[in-house]
């Protein structure tokens, strides 16, 4: 074999997949198994026949043909016997003989069928016991009882030249008959010594067999996949950059090289993922930073601005109360803008001020009665709500673990609305439900709806009322700073819940809101030390 001829075949032999390796395998070893096999029967079933041959035939066929010759022999010690004493008795040995030649000539032409030479022998020791009876035998026990049998004097030279015949032809039967009996045990052996030697080449087949089955499972599917899965072990400890080698045959390359594809894919998307991640952390830090830097500034622009604010308000009443009816008309609108102006300014720093606390200032969890807190708003919103003549119901609302000053927030934020944007026509009705979501094993947040019969909220504005400084009305017809339903949804977020507008609620507002039973497992950040001494 050339050089070129052994690396394509090589080649050939490298694109075999683990199934058709199997099945070559088995196919050989099959089919050794099964040469080896048929030849096994064959064996077996040529020792079955010899076997039988020797203990049916061959072994019978001897033993029987010595009891013919015994059986000859008692006819003519009693032929021999009658014939010098005439006594009677030594004819049952003779009638004896002749019964056991019958019974074994007749079982030698049963045992030796189709044996066309011992056959010939039988025929010939037939043929010469006919010959002696006729002649010898049966005149001589047909003459009378009582004294000895002339004839058996005069032909005691033919008697004993017939009966040597007879027993040279039983002896050459005999002959033959032992010989092929010899010849069968020989073949017997022989065959025994090829049946051993076969099932112990089979076994010692089936041993190697096995042997090459477990190393061609070990070096072909074995320690390629304890190969892989070492690599992937590595890769999986983390070290991305270890190559996963493929061997073995070609699916298990094929399977290998995928693998090893997939780990370049995920060291790419690592590669990127980390820098994402490093730059998300940069953006991150610039974000706390920029936020830290907005809430110095807006509590700085607000503590800063309360003082300048005090003193224009305080002024301007001052000049107001003063001056007021002394100047002309335009002067006291002005002065009147002033006052409004300053006041206003002064509201919305205090609501921006309550609204950067949120999470920051007031975040101590602990367990908060609802009603006890709703009971202190309606006490606080008490002016507000006896003016408008508002009706307040509710159900029984639970106790949760919270922060208080963020509840009372919340409600005061809540009805404040409900009774400010009521209907001119009718005084405001509002009603309070609670309830429990119980999914869960230890139960859900606690779903809460406020619904008034006021002018209602359209639903293309059922959003844009929970963002900061949105109105939807103008200052002269509503005061208001614009924040409250904002300071709201930051409260709710806060505790672990939602809320929103219901836009199918008609005849007033209706505002659903959770709230869930434990503290989140992330609380806003502490305040700063600024706002704490503040």
């Amino acid at each position: 074999m050339t050089g070129d001829e052994g690396t394509h075949r090589a080649g050939r032999l490298t694109r075999w997949t683990t199934r058709l390796w199997l099945r070559v395998g088995v196919c050989v070893s099959l089919a050794v198994l099964g040469v080896l096999g048929v030849s096994g029967a064959w064996v077996l079933g040529r020792t079955a026949e010899i076997s039988d041959g020797l203990v049916d035939i061959k072994s019978p066929a001897v033993t029987t043909s010595f009891r013919l010759e015994s059986a000859v022999l008692n006819q003519e010690t009693g032929i021999r016997g009658y014939g010098l004493t005439g006594n009677p008795e030594f004819l049952e040995p003779y009638r004896q003989g002749l019964t056991d030649q019958t019974t074994h000539t007749d079982r030698l032409s049963q045992l030796l069928e189709g044996d066309e030479a011992a056959l010939a022998d039988l025929s010939t020791v037939r043929a010469a016991i006919s010959r002696w009876q006729d002649r010898i035998a049966r005149p001589i026990a047909a003459q009378p009882p009582g004294a000895p049998v002339p004839l058996a004097a005069e032909r005691a030279a033919e008697s004993k030249a017939s009966f040597d015949e007879l027993r040279a032809a039983l002896l050459d039967q005999q002959g033959r008959l032992s010989a092929e009996r010899a010849r069968a045990r020989e073949d017997l052996t022989g065959v025994m010594r090829l049946r051993n030697g076969l099932f112990t080449a089979i076994a010692a087949l089936v041993a190697v067999l096995t042997v090459l089955v477990f190393e061609g499972l070990r070096r072909g599917i074995t320690t390629p996949l304890e190969r892989l899965g070492t690599d992937a072990r590595t890769v999986a400890g983390g070290d991305f950059d270890h190559p996963i080698t493929p061997t073995g045959p070609a699916d298990l390359r094929l399977l290998g090289a995928e693998i090893d594809l997939m780990r370049q894919r995920l060291v790419r998307e690592l590669a990127f993922t980390e820098e994402a991640r490093t730059r998300l952390d940069a953006q991150a830090a610039d974000l706390q930073r920029s936020n830290t830097e907005l809430e110095q500034f807006a509590y700085v622009a607000s503590h800063d601005l309360q003082e300048p604010l005090r003193k224009v308000s305080s002024f301007t009443q001052l000049l107001q109360r003063r001056y007021g009816g002394q100047l002309d008309a335009k002067a006291d609108q002005y002065i009147a803008f002033a006052v409004d102006g300053a006041n206003r300014m002064q509201t919305l720093i205090n609501d921006l001020l309550d609204f950067s606390r949120v999470g920051r200032l007031h975040h101590t969890h602990q367990d908060v009665d609802l009603e006890q807190v709703l009971e202190q708003t309606l006490a606080a919103l008490s002016v507000p709500i006896e003016e408008a003549d508002a009706h307040i119901t509710h159900d029984p609302l639970p106790t949760l673990a919270a922060d208080p000053t963020q509840m009372g927030m919340l409600w005061q934020n809540l009805i404040g609305n409900a009774v400010k944007f009521r209907r001119p026509d009718r005084p405001p009705r509002i009603h309070i439900t609670a309830e429990r979501d119980n999914h869960g094993d230890d139960g859900g947040p606690w779903r809460f709806s406020v619904t008034d019969n006021g002018i209602g909220i359209a639903p293309e504005y059922a959003e844009t009322v929970f963002v900061i400084f949105q109105r939807l009305h103008t200052k002269d017809a509503y005061s208001g700073s614009g924040i409250g339903l904002a300071m709201c949804k930051k409260i709710v977020e806060f505790h672990g819940g939602t809320i929103h507008v219901d836009p199918d609620h008609r005849g007033g507002t209706r505002i659903h809101f959770t709230l869930a039973p434990h503290p989140p497992e992330a609380l806003a950040p502490a305040e700063h030390t600024r706002e704490a001494t503040a």
